[in-house]
């Protein structure tokens, strides 16, 4: 018996359902088409499409089911819905967003955000990130968000030398306060016991 995800993303294309359908199955691993349906007689007034054109396209992306929709025209893609790809690599960062990216709307990248050539928005993200912003320490997350912000494609290797930067110098502060806050002790200490001093 095939197994059916509960949670299911449809994505409505005009007429590219199909296309769309292999092109995001051959990015992705363990990835296929699972069917295919097209559109009757029935509703033609309603739809459109002629009989015989692709409906439907059942797919699955790493085991996650979709389904592509051909509805028409009527509705676009936005930035509104995305699809987050977590990654452990800059290999694979680099590489999903090298196919991914391929095509789209270059003035949507941001953050790691992306729109594919189709319209729909994806968000590559290294573990790395997500790790580093919930970080306990709040110099270091303010350091690589202010980087992230900055950056269209993630890089790992400058989030952990911000990072690194941020904790040293975080460091540095902590020796220097200490440093100063043992100075005026013994200030104080030396300065009490020369005032109660009877020699003095």
């Amino acid at each position: 018996m095939q197994h059916h995800s509960q949670i299911t993303p449809c994505l409505w294309f005009d007429d590219q359902a199909e296309a769309a359908a292999q092109f995001y199955t051959s990015i992705f691993r363990n990835s296929k088409i699972v069917h295919i349906s097209h559109y009757g007689e029935a509703g033609q007034d309603i739809h459109g499409k002629s009989a015989g054109t692709v409906m439907t396209v059942s797919f699955e992306l790493n085991g996650q089911s979709f389904t592509a929709l051909n509805g028409g025209p009527t509705f676009k893609f936005n930035e509104a819905i995305s699809f987050q790809v977590f990654c452990d690599t800059q290999e694979e960062v680099d590489d999903y967003w090298q196919k991914l990216s391929a095509g789209g709307d270059e003035t949507a990248q941001q953050c790691g955000w992306l729109k594919d050539h189709y319209g729909v928005s994806w968000q590559i993200i290294p573990h790395l990130l997500i790790e580093l912003l919930n970080h306990p320490d709040a110099a270091i997350v303010q350091s690589v968000t202010t980087a992230m912000l900055q950056m269209k494609k993630i890089d790992m290797d400058e989030l952990q030398r911000v990072a690194a930067g941020s904790h040293g110098s975080r460091s540095n502060s902590q020796q220097s306060n200490s440093s100063t806050i043992n100075h005026r002790r013994f200030h104080n200490e030396s300065y009490g016991t020369r005032q109660s001093d009877p020699r003095f």
